[in-house]
């Protein structure tokens, strides 16, 4: 009987798990978990500097000012614009001091409205005082000397006419007088210089106006600087007659006249504008330069301007009267800030920062620009380059137009 082939016995060893085999799987756990958290700070880093420059920055626009067509009167805007700067209408008004002294007090801050006369600075006055004092003492001694001098003139006379002296001792005896005479004038003048002297230590306000800067500081020694400004304490202006002041090309000069209506629109609020008017054309060209300085006057101020403030002065183009000048007022705007068709029309406007959507019906074409019938009262900051990308309530950044 043939006996059974017996199976072949398993092969248990190749059934174990070799420890040197799992450790590539481990390595390669690890390195992509590195690799992992090296793109999360990359595209972190990435988002925290990319997010106030693109989405975290308000977009710029450049922006055009609603116009006003009064009674009928057909107008294309600015006939030219230029680069100016506000002024006071008395300039700023640096007081200092006339006499030197230690700073005792300032009676008023930075900010401050004061009135014309109002104390603004006060300087230790004790040793002009005692120089008054002294003056006056001076004064009455010199008074003194003079009523002698005047009893001794009269009895030196009235000897004189009994011939009891000579001619010579009554000279002597005038010219004593006179010279008593003439030192009551020295000693008033003395007094007087002592009191000017005591009352320049006290500054005050020459004009109303507003304090602009404190140029020194209590217990500091001022001394009169002249014309280099070393001693001058306290500056002021008056902000209640704003003006702007811009150069004006040569070539360009034709086109400003007197009176001419303009609009002054400060860098730092381009959506808003101020109107104003030419009240000054400088008479003497710069001839390095080649431009006339010319000065606009602002009709309204608001806490907005302050001076030195760079702003953009546009002047405007004489109304030409048309038929019917009693008509409306009218409002137009730029043919390419107008959205929309037919009855759906908008414009951008520029409202603190921000974009806001304003329907507007339009009426009549006028070259360029076209009539709003209703939605702009004229002056709006109307957005007209860079309104392809805004939706409502945007943060933006208005940059006046060129046009």
């Amino acid at each position: 009987m043939a006996l059974a082939q017996r199976p072949p016995e398993p092969n248990l060893h190749s059934l174990r798990i070799d420890p040197t085999a799992r450790l590539p799987h481990g390595r390669h756990w690890l390195w992509s978990m590195c690799l992992i958290l090296l793109l999360a700070a990359v595209i972190g880093g990435a988002s925290f500097w990319l997010y106030p420059r693109t989405i975290g920055r308000p977009t710029e626009v450049q922006v055009v000012y609603a116009q006003i067509m009064g009674n009928g009167a057909a107008t294309t805007g600015p006939v030219l614009s230029g680069a100016g700067y506000v002024v006071t209408g008395d300039r700023y008004v640096s007081i200092g001091v006339r006499v030197p002294g230690r700073i005792d007090a300032y009676e008023v801050q930075e900010g401050d409205f004061v009135r014309k006369g109002a104390v603004l600075v006060r300087l230790d006055n004790r040793d002009y005082r005692a120089s008054l004092r002294q003056a006056q003492a001076n004064l009455e001694l010199a008074q003194a000397n003079l009523a002698l001098k005047q009893k001794q003139a009269q009895r030196m006379k009235a000897l004189h006419a009994r011939n009891l002296i000579a001619t010579q001792e009554l000279d002597v005896a005038d010219n004593e007088l006179a010279v008593a005479l003439a030192q009551i004038h020295q000693a008033e003048a003395q007094m007087e210089s002592a009191r000017v002297d005591l009352d320049y230590t006290t500054l005050t306000a020459p004009t109303d106006g507003i304090v602009l800067a404190k140029l020194k500081e209590v217990g500091e020694i001022a001394v009169p600087g002249g014309f280099s400004g070393a001693g001058d304490l306290i500056r002021i202006a008056n902000l209640k007659d704003l003006r702007a002041e811009v150069d004006i090309n040569e070539v360009d000069f034709r086109r400003v006249r007197l009176h001419q209506q303009s609009e002054v629109v400060p860098d730092a609020y381009p959506d808003r504008k101020y109107p104003a008017q030419v009240v000054k054309v400088y008479p003497q060209a710069n001839r390095q330069k080649g431009t006339i300085k010319v000065e606009v006057k602002l009709a309204k101020v608001d806490e907005h301007l302050r001076p030195d403030m760079s702003v953009r002065i546009n002047f405007l183009a004489e109304p030409v009267k048309e038929n019917g000048a009693d008509a409306a007022p009218r409002i137009t705007v730029p043919k390419s800030a107008v959205r929309g068709t037919g009855d759906s029309t908008f414009v951008w406007l520029v409202r603190h920062e921000h974009a806001a959507k304003v329907p507007v019906r339009v009426g009549e074409d006028f070259g360029e620009n076209v009539q709003v019938l209703n939605g702009l009262d004229g002056g709006e900051a109307v957005i007209a380059v860079g309104a392809e990308t805004i939706s409502e309530g945007m943060r933006v950044q208005a940059k006046a137009s060129d046009k």
